[in-house]
């Protein structure tokens, strides 16, 4: 695997470190901004939707670009609003600040799945992406519980600031390591290019689908806290080790679908879709059950957001690896936790803390359902739509022979994929 992935990852690591931070020092930063917890809170949905609507709009701008200058002004505006969120000296600045660090994280995440397939051999695409998540998956486990000991010992300020300086590292490792990459086009033609894919229904669908996958897992993990302890009867101190569990298990998951995900696209989907919808309705059940409630909640882990890979390369197979396709994909994962977040919300206020198990299951089902157009598309069952290269269906390997996708991968310009050799700068 060349180098540049895991430099990719580690840009992302920053950046999920920074979406996340909020969550865990919400009383330091209410009383430091003259703010309340529930205004605190709307910082991660402010984050959220700045993502979602920003990202693909930030990508576009910068779509004449080439990679590597890209992702360095994006590291750059993603400093900027981080230094502001540190030096915030009221709760109206600390909005911009998420603003800015959100869109530019989404236009980040899309960029960066795109560079790591440019990088990679078509075949091992999945896996790439795979490693390229795992900055997504180590934020949640690793980034999270630091910004949140770092703020707790030398207050939240501080945690923005070691984010900035992190976002710094991250960002002069890129400079070293990846290697200058052509743009995928010149002229108009590279918008043109980029959005005509998107005329193609199976592509929306393929994102629908994602949405729905991510929206199942984030409607229980948002409340997995209040049901740990008010449902299952754990005590607070425990929590905290409760979900280092469960993150890793999303890192053990993604590393295990990213190496399925090229020969079992959509096998994978189905799979970890169905075992989804079992343990959310399993949780829902036996909640009150402390050690089936943990052993349920891994489960989820092992098979809610891991499947970002499957869901990125599906996403491109029908669409292209240009960045903007996978900014869009990414504003649809957004999305599907904004959904699953809030929606479980409102159910927990009517029908208890189990109500987001039961969504995330009925979110997943739907998810299956999702899939089963291209079934009877084809004609035979979903499994064995699970294509790889060389196996995928004639009308999409036609598609992507059409220039449309194939000419959005960047050569490598100067060097190998490995990164070794010459570069140009």
């Amino acid at each position: 695997m060349p180098r540049a992935v895991y430099v990719l990852a580690l840009g992302i690591f920053a950046m999920v470190t920074s979406e996340f931070v909020v969550a865990g020092l919400m009383p330091q930063m209410a009383e430091g901004l003259d703010a309340t917890i529930p205004e605190i809170g709307y910082l991660i949905t402010v984050f959220a939707v700045a993502m979602a609507v920003g990202g693909p709009l930030l990508t576009v701008a910068l779509i004449w670009l080439r990679p590597r200058p890209a992702l360095l002004l994006l590291f750059a505006v993603f400093l900027a609003g981080n230094l502001m969120a540190a030096t915030a000296t009221g709760y109206g600045v600390m909005v911009a600040a998420r603003v800015i660090t959100g869109v530019a994280s989404q236009a980040f995440f899309g960029l960066a799945v795109s560079v790591s397939s440019s990088l990679t051999r078509e075949e091992i695409r999945g896996r790439a992406i795979s490693v390229v998540m795992n900055g997504l998956m180590l934020g949640t486990l690793l980034g999270l519980p630091m910004a949140t000991f770092v703020g707790g010992r030398a207050g939240w300020r501080a945690a923005f600031w070691a984010i900035a300086a992190l976002t710094l590292v991250a960002a002069a490792v890129t400079l070293a390591l990846v290697p200058r990459l052509d743009r995928p086009g010149t002229g108009s033609g590279i918008f043109r290019d980029e959005v005509r894919v998107f005329r193609a229904p199976r592509l929306w669908l393929a994102l629908l689908t994602s949405t729905l996958i991510t929206g199942a897992t984030f409607s229980a993990f948002s409340y997995f806290n209040p049901i740990l302890t008010e449902v299952s009867g754990f005590d607070e101190a425990t929590v905290p080790a409760l979900l280092i569990a469960y993150g890793a298990a999303t890192v053990v998951g993604n590393n295990v679908v990213g190496r399925l995900a090229d020969r079992r696209t959509v096998g994978v989907q189905v799979a970890g879709l169905a075992l989804n919808a079992l343990f959310l309705a399993g949780f829902a059940l036996l909640a009150d059950v402390g050690a089936a409630a943990v052993t349920l909640m891994v489960g989820i882990g092992l098979v809610g957001v891991t499947m970002n890979p499957a869901m990125a390369t599906r996403v491109q197979r029908t669409g292209n690896a240009g960045p903007l396709v996978n900014t869009v994909h990414s504003s649809f994962i957004t999305l599907g936790i904004i959904i699953g977040s809030s929606a479980g919300g409102a159910l927990v206020g009517h029908f208890g803390l189990r109500a987001p198990l039961w969504l995330g299951a009925a979110l997943a089902v739907l998810g299956l359902v999702s899939l089963l157009p291209r079934a009877a598309r084809r004609g035979v069952p979903v499994v064995a739509l699970a294509d790889g290269p060389g196996r995928e269906p004639a009308e999409e390997r036609g598609h992507r022979m059409s220039g449309t996708a194939s000419s959005m991968v960047p050569p490598v310009v100067g060097d190998d994929i490995h990164g070794r050799g010459r570069t140009t700068g």
